[in-house]
């Protein structure tokens, strides 16, 4: 007996020691793995930060560095890079740099960043940095931009969903907000008037099919806030936890508002009225004003045609502004300089203005046909009435008195 009871404290201690060897290789193997985050950017002040950004934060368990991994750089002294730019061939890569340095930026500008980070299996999470990792390299990083469909946030979001076996998709592609790309892209441009009126114009009815949230994480906020919903494999909040890294100090994101169409037809109709009240008394004058509007609309419907037969901008195609921004306005400009000069413009010339303004009626019964919206009621409603009220004025039987 003595001797058994000499022996069990050693093996009660053995036993305590390869427990503690077992649950210390379980701990080790678990803060091997890298902690997943990920940095959401607010927006900021020049025009290509309007958007905001994001990127994906990998911490080394071993020696504590966090890189950020973001996919949204590109070259502007390639060769062409303009001209690629307007025909949507861009390219833009991905870069692995030090968290630190990649924040320095958002910080000097007065960009908010906030860092989510992830519950995800020890495995998902090496499988995901060492995709990173590779996808980083010079020969891998490069990918095509696309504004909408294949930008820095969905690189994120599908470089997430691929860690995670599908899940972040499965949970997000079949929910809605009933967003667009155009009333996304209008509401965060609309600090900048230029762009939020290039966006309306120029977006054909691709871009006012409701999204799922799963492509409406093409703006990194939508993305952060869909991230908040989504749950892990093992059922639980896919965010771990979240931290607000910098203060936003700037202009806060714009918020969703209804569009309003009826300000801009009263709009229209006021132009309207004092086109045809002009134009019997003033004809010069009316011409005088009516001239750069023309030209405007060809100019404008000259980008449009552009953007449907010669670029890869899938979201310009079919664009049905282009019967309210009539090229044809250019074929005007004669007949606009005899009246500036007193003389009886050719009758096509009244022709070609009623032709323009069917165009435009033909425009808003599109827009109530059952076939695929194109969200463009409001420059239906300010055009429509004055190519209307121009046609009136000049009409071929008004010429010839």
């Amino acid at each position: 007996m003595p001797s058994m009871s000499a022996c069990w404290p050693m093996r009660s201690a053995a036993a305590r020691l390869a427990l503690l060897g077992v649950l210390w290789l379980l701990a080790a193997s678990a803060w091997a793995a890298p902690r997943i985050g990920v940095a959401t950017m607010q927006p900021g002040e020049v025009f290509f930060e309007r958007f905001g950004h994001n990127a994906i934060v990998v911490v080394d368990p071993a020696s504590g560095d966090a890189i950020s991994y973001n996919f949204g750089f590109f070259d502007p002294g390639e060769a062409d890079f303009v001209g690629n730019f307007a025909r949507g061939h861009m390219m833009y890569y991905l870069v692995a740099l030090p968290f630190e340095q990649d924040l320095m930026q958002y910080r000097d500008s007065g960009r908010g960043v906030s860092l989510q980070w992830l519950d995800i299996e020890p495995a998902q999470a090496q499988a995901l940095a060492d995709a990173l990792t590779e996808r980083a390299k010079p020969e891998n990083a490069r990918y095509r931009y696309d504004y909408f469909t294949s930008n820095c946030s969905t690189q994120v979001r599908d470089a997430l969903d691929a860690a995670l076996g599908g899940r972040l998709k499965s949970q997000l592609a079949g929910r809605s907000h009933g967003n667009t790309f155009r009333s996304e892209a209008v509401r965060l441009a609309s600090p900048a008037t230029w762009m939020w009126l290039g966006f309306d114009l120029g977006l054909g009815p691709n871009a006012d099919k409701p999204m799922a949230r799963w492509e409406e994480a093409y703006v990194p906020m939508r993305l952060a806030d869909s991230l908040r919903e989504a749950k892990n494999a093992a059922g639980r909040p896919l965010v771990q936890s979240e931290m607000q890294l910098l203060p936003h100090r700037i202009a806060a994101e714009p918020a969703e508002a209804p569009r309003r169409w009826l300000p801009w037809l009263g709009a229209g109709v006021l132009i309207a009225i004092a086109i045809a009240f002009a134009g019997r008394r003033w004809p010069r004058a009316t011409v005088a004003a009516a001239l750069p509007f023309w030209l405007l609309c060809f100019v404008g419907g000259s980008v449009l045609v552009y953007l449907w037969g010669f670029t890869d901008h899938w979201a310009a195609w079919a664009n049905r502004n282009l019967l309210l921004l009539n090229p044809l306005c250019l074929l005007l400009v004669p007949g606009a300089i005899a009246v500036l000069r007193r003389r009886t413009p050719p009758a096509w010339f009244g022709w070609l203005l009623a032709a323009i303004a069917v165009g435009a009626l033909v425009a808003w019964f599109l827009h109530w046909l059952p076939m695929r919206l194109q969200y463009n009621q409001t420059w239906i409603a300010l055009l429509l009435p004055i190519h209307l009220a121009l046609a009136y004025v000049f009409m071929p039987r008004r010429l010839s008195h």
